[in-house]
């Protein structure tokens, strides 16, 4: 695969948007809120999960991300290999493997290395200026994405402008910190065994999170060298319930991201006495019923397969029999 250390420069901030965004789903503006005040329930549960992220417990994520009987289930969907869940929480989740595939590879090292060395080493205004347009180029292709809510355009368009920001002004170009990064991702990259979703398929959904673990931990410790701290907004989280009806809250959440303030509102639901962010819910059932309906047609197939197997067998044999007595007598 040829991929230029640009492209995986400009997937890299996609990518740590997403390790922000797998727990924060839209967004306001509000006061400041007060971080000594106790957490409620339903922000105690966010918090979980951005402590889980920070702490690179992909698996302890997982697990509280969804009540225990759809845990069972999506797990036995990745088995079946109808999922990749909690995976496709992240944007861009379709580049992961091939990421990872990129930075696998034998010789990754040195062709990152010189693709680095050709295209962005000593280009500190070149790489500004890409910074700065691709917020504008962000924020103007959020603003047309009819699939997002307003209120998530706003969330995203904050992270975005943060983002763009933090790359225009991050030693990006600097060779020593770019050789570090790729000795440290590469390697890190390798020793996951995973490039293909045959090998997800045959690791199984838990092992498969616990050895991405070490390689979210390289990702995040690489983007803090540059400036960087997605651990620092994971564990910066803070929140307060905004409404709350029933089995269903509206949370008010804060988090530090490059030097800005982010806000968001995320809906909460009750299940069995337990907070969950309400689209990871809504997103896993969805997923299971596509899984359900995957495995029934699979199951469909092969009955008809059986059925017509000794169909078959019988159209066969009666030929042989009528090309036997057809068969002129010997002399």
């Amino acid at each position: 695969m040829s991929m230029s250390w640009k492209s995986w420069q400009y997937r890299g901030h996609a990518l740590a948007l997403a390790l922000c965004g797998v727990v924060l789903l839209s967004a306001c503006k509000g006061d400041r809120i007060d971080p000594d005040t106790p957490a409620a329930e339903p922000v105690a549960a966010l918090q979980q999960l951005a402590r889980q992220v920070a702490d690179n417990d992909l698996l302890g994520y997982a697990r509280a991300s969804v009540p225990p009987a759809d845990y069972a289930r999506l797990q036995v969907a990745w088995a079946q290999g109808h999922s990749r869940w909690p995976l496709t929480e992240l944007p861009l989740d379709g580049q992961l493997l091939p990421m990872l595939a990129a930075l696998s590879a034998p010789d990754a090292p040195q062709r990152l290395q010189r693709s680095f060395d050709a295209q962005i080493a000593g280009q500190a205004t070149g790489m500004r200026q890409a910074a700065h347009s691709m917020g504008l180029f962000g924020v103007e292709y959020l603003r047309n994405q009819t699939d997002y809510t307003d209120a998530q355009r706003a969330h995203y368009s904050q992270v975005v402008n943060a983002l763009s920001k933090w790359a225009a002004a991050a030693p990006l170009t600097d060779k020593q910190r770019a050789k570090t990064t790729i000795t440290l991702l590469t390697a890190t990259a390798r020793t996951t065994g995973l490039s293909t979703d045959e090998q997800l398929q045959a690791a199984g959904m838990e092992a498969s999170l616990r050895r991405l673990g070490p390689f979210f931990k390289a990702f995040k410790t690489a983007l803090a060298s540059y400036g960087l701290s997605l651990d620092g907004a994971l564990t910066g989280l803070r929140g307060e319930v905004v409404s709350e009806l029933g089995d269903d809250a509206v949370v008010r959440v804060q988090y530090p991201l490059a030097g800005e303030q982010i806000e968001a509102q995320v809906r909460m639901t009750r299940r069995d006495g337990h907070w969950y962010v309400s689209r990871t819910l809504e997103d896993a059932q969805a997923l299971l019923q596509a899984a359900q309906a995957a495995q029934a047609a699979q199951a469909a197939q092969a009955q008809q397969a059986e059925h017509d197997d000794p169909q078959s067998a019988e159209a066969e044999a009666a030929a042989q029999v009528k090309d036997g007595a057809s068969a002129p007598a010997k002399p």
